[in-house]
């Protein structure tokens, strides 16, 4: 692994659980409930705030950008919340979300100096983003600013973020892993559970044949359990992934990075402390406390 892949992972662990934040706060599923969204599940808040950028997208565009949700699973939200809210009007709600959750979660904290700066370093990394075959990251960038410091920060990790998960699907294609296959092979290493992939969608008939197609290719065994070969498979999808990401981090050097995870942390504990992240990563990028 190169230094600059080393780094991308290394602040892809300190910015995912805060971009991630927005999809498990009490703050967010309030501004999404007075939208109209129902809360009672997060997934049709979740669809909305993730693909606002993209505008009124449909179920296809989701699917290809998403990946590893089931197009039918997708189907039932998409395009059906742009008639509870326009994209529009669900990017003003996500950014008044994060203004709650990070005013909640850091108190006084927030207009700390310390902050800004972080918010400086991490809006450049994000500008300096390659985004040629990366919708989720191009489309968040297109958006403007914030002007609060907290909020810039905030829209940067998810630049940086949805930049990594792009170049993910590219690592995962480059494996011909499909959608469903991708998540069996993150399962078949014993990174999560296998019901923890529930929530993507994927009924049991759709998992056996996609284990099977991996058996056949010799990824996994009898018992859905990773052969050295699929271990090897998603390593390199890891190692491919990683590489990928390392072009914000690479512009930025890595005093920098160093010096964006040190301002970082008192941003990363609170929303640790805060309890809201799920414990067992579901996304195929890494381990952390967050979701895809």
């Amino acid at each position: 692994m190169s230094t600059f892949s080393k780094l991308a992972r290394q602040m892809w662990h300190q910015i995912e659980p805060v971009h991630a934040a927005l999809y498990f706060s009490h703050q967010a599923f309030d501004e999404a409930g007075q939208l109209g969204y129902d809360i009672e599940s997060r997934w049709p808040s979740y669809f909305a705030w993730r693909t606002a950028p993209l505008g009124a997208a449909g179920p296809k565009l989701v699917a290809a950008t998403y990946y590893s949700f089931s197009p039918s699973m997708i189907a039932e939200y998409v395009p059906g919340i742009w008639a509870t809210a326009r994209p529009e009007q669900v990017l003003d709600a996500r950014l008044r979300a994060m203004d709650r959750t990070f005013r909640t979660f850091l108190g006084e904290r927030i207009a700390m100096p310390e902050i800004a700066e972080a918010a400086k370093l991490a809006v450049r990394a994000a500008e300096s983003a390659g985004v040629a075959h990366r919708p989720l990251a191009a489309a968040n960038l297109d958006l403007p600013w914030p002007d609060e410091p907290h909020l810039a920060l905030w829209q940067a990790y998810t630049v940086l973020r949805e930049h990594r998960g792009d170049g993910h699907l590219a690592a995962l294609a480059a494996a011909n892993l499909d959608a469903c296959e991708a998540l069996v092979s993150f399962a078949a290493v014993g990174a999560a559970p296998v019901e923890n992939f529930a929530g993507r969608g994927w009924n049991a008939d759709e998992w056996a044949a996609a284990r099977d197609r991996l058996a056949t290719r010799g990824l996994v065994d009898a018992d859905g359990v990773a052969t050295s070969a699929g271990r090897a498979l998603r390593d390199q999808v890891e190692r491919t992934t990683d590489e990928l990401a390392a072009g914000p981090w690479r512009a930025l050097g890595p005093e920098l990075a160093e010096r964006l995870a040190q301002l970082n942390q008192p941003v990363l504990g609170a929303v640790f402390e805060s309890g809201i992240l799920p414990m067992v990563s579901t996304l195929g990028i890494g381990t952390v406390r967050a979701p895809e």
